[in-house]
């Protein structure tokens, strides 16, 4: 049996697509929940590190958060490229299935889209994981890691914008889905990163400047 999908542009095709099982609060709930349970989890674990700030226990819940959401959930999507097939009601696929709504380049497999995903998912969302342990161990590499990625989120998520610009910005169903999914699911990721990169740029700059110092004081 052929089912049509929801997607704009309506001619978009999508052989085989069979619609989503769970409801939009099943998956928003759910995501919410598990995200929940992960910063709940590390921010009880980062209480048990010796003499960290409030600011970095936060930065950790944040790097933990968006290194798993890379690794779990664009891992599967670049890695299972017929999603919308899925016929078990299996969450990831759910999940795509329902974000297509707000940009229908996910079901479409733009090559763009993937590129970004792709590089994401598996470079950065370990580095995101390997950024909460340079917290938490006090590493010497610490800033300029959250710098590196933060930069990366930055420009991946503008290729995401650009590319959707110069293609007409026209994927999602409704306003609705446009600036709930597509803006506000994303704006996140250009907010925090920009933040982050001005507090590590900071903290790199005050540690060069005291070295700075140090190194004309033995010359004297």
């Amino acid at each position: 049996m052929e089912y049509s999908h929801p997607y704009v542009p309506r001619d978009l095709n999508l052989p085989g697509f069979v619609p989503g099982f769970l409801s939009q609060s099943t998956i928003l709930g759910g995501f919410g929940i598990a995200s929940a349970a992960v910063i709940s989890f590390i921010w009880f674990l980062s209480g048990r590190c010796a003499k960290i700030s409030k600011t970095d226990r936060l930065l950790m819940c944040w790097w933990a958060f968006t290194g798993l959401t890379h690794m779990i959930l664009e891992g599967y999507f670049v890695f299972a490229p017929e999603f919308y097939k899925d016929k078990t009601g299996f969450y990831l696929a759910e999940v795509w299935k329902e974000y297509s709504k707000g940009d229908s380049r996910y079901a479409g497999r733009d090559s763009g889209v993937i590129a970004v995903e792709g590089i994401t998912a598996v470079l950065e969302g370990p580095a995101c994981l390997l950024a909460v342990y340079a917290i938490a161990a006090k590493k010497s590499y610490s800033y300029i890691l959250q710098l590196a990625i933060s930069l990366g989120q930055l420009y991946g998520t503008a290729v995401y914008f650009v590319t959707s610009i110069l293609e007409g910005d026209n994927f999602s169903v409704s306003p609705f889905y446009y600036y709930a999914y597509y803006i506000g699911a994303n704006g996140w990721w250009v907010l925090i990163p920009f933040l982050i990169l001005i507090r590590c740029w900071i903290k790199i700059c005050a540690a060069v400047q005291v070295q700075q110092t140090r190194n004309k004081t033995k010359t004297r």
